[in-house]
């Protein structure tokens, strides 16, 4: 049971770069749609992100640029959250992992894991290059991945695979800066120790029956093979620093401290409403929301820190995982020109397109998708524009020239128009469930086949023929239950809808669908055409952009 409090969280973007379609598919969309899907049903939704601020690639990049890591990642959060804004993504709260907030909690944790006896001290080889004279943690690195073999990996894990391992495993290792081959040389640092929790991790995986269950087998398979003891710190100066010594060239490793912000950005912001935070987070149902290459953080890593310290912040109800997005068929890839970042394209299409064709491409499971232009402009056309857009227009037009935006007086309701109204009090139910259950995939095809429904219903009564008022009036109110079932999924255009419609979209509440809310007397707007058709000509130069 779904709790009256909820958090809903998406996995951190870094903080060194443009987030591309592919980030939105698995991570932030999903996650928006349930935290507005529940908020029409009246729960305490709390939604937050944050940037994730530290690590090698961003001490890399802002070297790079002459700034400072602090001026380096300020641009990019502010950036990031512009773009999530303008895809209608709606954060309660945005931080950083940088914030002194997350700072605090971070060093709370290694204190208290380290007073359980969880990590203790090791000195180890460490790969260093004498070409730019220093270490090289993670990102410094490129080689091959130990476990499935694959090229040009970074030496904390693989992106094909999933696995992560420490940076002295990696094959054939490289110099990310000069590209010569790296030396080992010894370095002292902390472990975590990751596989004394192997049986509570399994205990929790087992009697977690939320998660899903291929992504949880195989997590399994891993701790059954063998956990080793996590490596948690690095030899660099931007990051967390380590809190029981000083050293200014060591900092706690960046997936020790990101998830974690997770936590202090919920509990800050529900402490600066007046909200006991803590108490809070730990009374909700909890989603984290992430793509696939990163299972193995949030399963293993995420769940044996909270674990290590007694579950004093309580472990997620929810770890909603889905695959990768292609495009054309291949991988995104910016030097390839494969790549649609997501500000190009709100610089072209409106958010909802985007919104309405990745939801209806993208299953609850890790199979990855396909964005295709082609496909996009049918989907777009022929179920967006003429169906849905298609029957509210249809409905508001009619209201328009022959009520003169007035709602009329029904009479009597015959068949068909009882039959129109159970049909959608039937598909809010299964719409309903399927969001709850994360297919948001299925109930947006079920929105599409009410549609379909309304239409057939609309040119079945013929109401230009006359003795429409009982088909308007379920018709309008069809409409209103419509924009509300929309609502989670592209909510730029129902708040459009309902400035048509003359209706507060505050006070809308998911219990409305299915009920003849709109009364006779009612007066409508202008109605105003909410979708567009996508001409080929628009797609041959996005096909074209690609070359």
């Amino acid at each position: 049971m779904v709790k009256d409090n909820i958090i809903i969280t998406s996995a951190l973007p870094y903080a060194n770069g443009e987030i591309h379609l592919g980030h939105i598919v698995s991570t932030y969309l999903p996650a928006d749609i349930l935290s507005r899907f529940y908020r029409l049903l009246g729960k305490n939704v709390v939604f937050t992100c944050a940037s994730d601020d530290f690590g090698t690639p961003i001490l890399l990049q802002s070297e790079k640029q002459n700034k400072t890591p602090e001026e380096y990642v300020k641009y990019w959060k502010e950036r990031d959250l512009k773009d999530f804004t303008d895809l209608g993504i709606m954060f309660d709260d945005f931080r950083n992992t940088s914030s002194k907030e997350n700072i605090a909690l971070t060093q709370y944790f290694f204190n208290q894991i380290h007073k359980n006896e969880l990590i203790y001290k090791k000195e180890i080889n460490q790969l260093y290059c004498n070409t730019d004279q220093k270490y090289l943690p993670d990102r410094y690195v490129l080689g091959t991945c130990p476990y499935c073999k694959e090229d040009n990996q970074y030496s904390d894990g693989c992106e094909k695979c999933g696995r992560a391992f420490n940076h002295s495993e990696i094959l054939k290792p490289t110099c990310a800066i000069c590209k010569n081959e790296p030396i080992m040389k010894t370095s002292v640092h902390y472990f975590f120790k990751l596989s004394a929790l192997s049986d509570k991790l399994k205990s929790w995986l087992d009697n977690n029956q939320n998660l899903q269950k291929d992504v949880k087998n195989y997590v399994i398979r891993w701790i059954e093979d063998g956990l080793n003891d996590w490596d948690i710190t690095r030899d660099i100066s931007w990051g967390v620093k380590i809190p029981i010594e000083k050293a200014d060239n060591k900092v706690l490793y960046g997936w020790f401290d990101n998830h974690l912000c997770y936590i202090s950005t919920t509990v800050e912001y529900l402490n600066s409403k007046g909200i006991d935070g803590k108490k809070f987070w730990n009374d909700s149902t909890i989603y984290h929301y992430i793509g696939k290459d990163i299972v193995y953080h949030h399963y293993l890593f995420l769940t044996a820190m909270r674990l290590a310290i007694n579950e004093e912040y309580k472990l997620p109800d929810f770890i909603p995982t889905r695959g990768h997005l292609m495009l054309q068929g291949e991988k995104f890839s910016k030097s390839r020109g494969m790549y649609i970042g997501l500000r190009d394209f709100l610089n072209d299409f409106p958010a909802d397109y985007l919104r309405y064709y990745l939801t209806r491409i993208t299953p609850y499971d890790q199979s990855d998708v396909n964005f295709d232009w082609d496909d996009f402009q049918v989907k777009i056309n022929n179920e967006l524009v003429a169906n849905i857009g298609n029957f509210i227009h249809r409905v508001l037009s009619f209201t328009n020239s022959k009520y003169n935006n007035i709602v009329p007086e029904p009479g009597e309701f015959d068949k068909d128009d009882k039959e129109l109204i159970k049909l959608i009090q039937d598909s809010k139910k299964q719409i309903e469930e399927n969001i709850e259950n994360n297919q948001v995939d299925r109930a947006m095809k079920i929105i599409m086949d009410l549609s379909d429904g309304c239409n057939k219903y609309f040119q079945k009564k013929e109401p230009w023929k006359g003795n429409s008022e009982n088909t308007i009036y379920v018709s309008i109110n069809a409409v209103h239950s419509l924009g509300i079932m929309i609502y989670p999924f592209m909510p730029n255009s129902v708040n459009k809808l309902f400035a048509s419609m003359n209706i507060e979209k505050e006070s809308t509440k998911w219990k409305d669908c299915g009920e003849l809310i709109i009364k006779s007397g009612h007066k409508i707007n202008k109605p105003e055409i909410l979708f567009e058709k996508i001409e080929n000509k628009t797609i041959s130069e996005q096909k074209e952009k690609l070359k």
